[in-house]
Order: structure tokens, then C-alpha cells, then sequence
């Protein structure tokens, strides 16, 4: 039976992993919350690797604007911290798989940015994270595996398809972003992939690296807007574009996060499907549909 450790477990995606997991009767979990690991604590971290075959790392800062006057902090959390869960794992022999993001590209480009496009992050969030990207590849470069995801949502946490629904019974017109492109991506289909890599490179057949955990297709913030108005039954007509000068923020977005998926087929693994489909489940599943 093999042992895992998932820390960040109270997050959204962090919920969703633990449940598809503790369905799995091969699979011993422990589900590490905020409050039971305190991850940027080297010996804590030691101490809770040990014992385990591997580790999915889901805690994370996600505060992007607050990454903008809190780098040093941010970092602690998405650099140094992800460095010590990598540097516990090389030591126990255990494997690795840690969540990252679209925010380590530039997001200036015009086609899906591949798994080993240059990365140069345009905030402090993205700095932050590429830290821990390079950590995991420098400590555990044959044991090691990135899934860089974006636009996810889910039940669990504040998110923009939630933020969207609320918004629905407050306010009869919505103004909505046109101009940046992307892959909305379901928090539990997030989980399901993040399981058979799991099993894939616990079993040998998935090599280590930079895996692209996001839907196929792109769309826009506003075209997500619709959609998920049409499927609730909703008049899209309330959603109108603008662009993202009318929501000036501190931390700069990037305009374009749709990432390429090519390393899964390489690991026999099928890549999420398109972003539709996954959005569909989504809102039939949670209350309201």
C-alpha cells in the first residue's frame, strides 16, 4: 500500500484531491492542513515526509496582489518552503509532485506555451512560484513533477465562476474582461489528473518534469461569464465586455495563460478535456444547477 502525504489540504484543491483519494482503498493519505503542517518549517516538514512514497504539494499563497508588497513573504511560502518538502523527499526517497501555475510566463504569447517554454513572471506571485519550481527541479530532478495549472475553480474556495453566481443575484449587468485568454479548469478534474500521475509515477511510468494541468481549448474571462450564465439558465446578454484597464490591480495579469499539454501523452496519461466540458460537470454537480 502506498503512502501519501498531501499538504494544503483544506484548500480547494486540496479538498477535492483528498476526497478522490481516500476513495482509493491501495492508498494510505494523510491530509495535511495549514494547521497541522506549517510547511515553511524545515523540521516540521522533515519529520511529516518521512514514512510517505510521495507527496502532493497544494499549499500554496495564492494572494496575488498581496505577493506585490509581500514578496519576501509569498516567496517564504511558494520558494523556500516547496525547497524543503523537495529537500525531505530527496532525502526519504520519496517522489514528489508540486502545483504551480500559468503566472511563471510572461503571458505576451500567441500560441499555448509548451512545458519547457522560457518562463519570465511579470509579478511578484509568479517570482514567487518559479522559485518553487526551481527548487523541485534542482533537489529532485529524476523524482520531481510540476503541474502547472491556471483559472481553476471549484466548490471549495473563492473563485471567479463562484464570484460570477453570486454576482448573478446582486446586480442585473455584469462588466466582464474581454482581453485575456486562458483555460478554466475544475478543481476535482484538476484532482482526478493529479491522481493518475499519482499512480503513473509511483509505478515508474511517468517520467519527472513540467506537466501542464489545465483544460484543453481557451476562452476569455467574459466568454467563461456567459457560458456559465447560459448553463444556470441565465440571460448572457447581462455580461458585457471591458477591458482590463477598467480594473487596474496591483499585481500586473498576464494576457494570454493558455498552456500547451503534450507531456501527458508521453506518460500514456489523456490531458483534461476542453474547458466546456469540465464546466458543465462542475455546475451540475454543486447547488443550484
Amino acid at each position: 500500500m502506498s503512502r501519501l502525504l498531501v499538504t494544503g489540504a483544506a484548500g480547494m484543491l486540496g479538498r477535492d484531491l483528498t476526497a478522490v483519494l481516500h476513495s482509493r482503498d491501495d492508498l494510505r493519505v494523510t491530509a495535511a492542513t495549514r494547521a497541522d503542517l506549517d510547511i515553511t518549517d524545515p523540521d516540521a516538514v522533515r519529520t511529516a515526509v518521512t514514512g510517505h512514497d510521495l507527496v502532493i504539494n497544494t499549499a500554496a499563497w495564492t494572494d496575488v496582489d498581496g505577493a506585490e508588497t509581500q514578496e519576501k513573504a509569498a516567496t517564504a511560502v511558494n520558494g523556500d518552503a516547496v525547497a524543503h518538502l523537495a529537500r525531505a523527499c530527496a532525502a526519504t526517497g520519496a517522489r514528489m509532485i508540486h502545483i504551480s501555475t500559468d503566472y511563471v510566463f510572461p503571458g505576451d504569447a500567441t500560441e499555448p506555451y509548451p512545458e519547457d517554454a522560457p518562463t519570465c513572471p511579470v509579478n511578484a506571485y509568479g517570482r514567487s512560484k518559479l522559485a518553487g519550481e526551481l527548487a523541485v527541479t534542482e533537489l529532485l530532478p529524476d523524482t520531481g513533477y510540476i503541474v502547472r495549472t491556471a483559472w481553476l475553480y471549484g466548490r471549495h474556495g473563492p473563485n471567479f465562476v463562484a464570484t460570477m453566481l453570486r454576482l448573478a443575484a446582486e446586480r442585473d449587468r455584469l462588466d466582464v474582461v474581454n482581453d485575456q485568454h486562458g483555460q478554466p479548469t475544475w478543481s476535482y478534474q484538476l484532482a482526478q489528473q493529479l491522481v493518475a500521475l499519482t499512480d503513473a509515477a509511483l509505478v515508474g511510468h511517468a517520467a519527472a518534469g513540467i506537466y501542464h494541468g489545465t483544460t484543453q481549448g481557451q476562452t476569455t474571462w467574459y466568454d467563461l461569464a456567459r457560458t456559465v450564465f447560459t448553463l444556470r439558465g441565465l440571460d448572457p446578454d447581462r455580461i458585457q465586455p471591458t477591458t482590463s484597464d477598467h480594473y487596474r490591480r496591483p499585481a500586473p495579469r498576464p494576457t494570454y495563460s493558455v498552456l500547451a499539454h503534450d507531456r501527458w501523452t508521453a506518460a500514456n496519461l489523456q490531458p483534461l478535456p476542453d474547458w466546456r466540458t469540465g464546466l458543465a460537470e462542475a455546475l451540475a454537480s454543486t447547488p443550484g444547477s
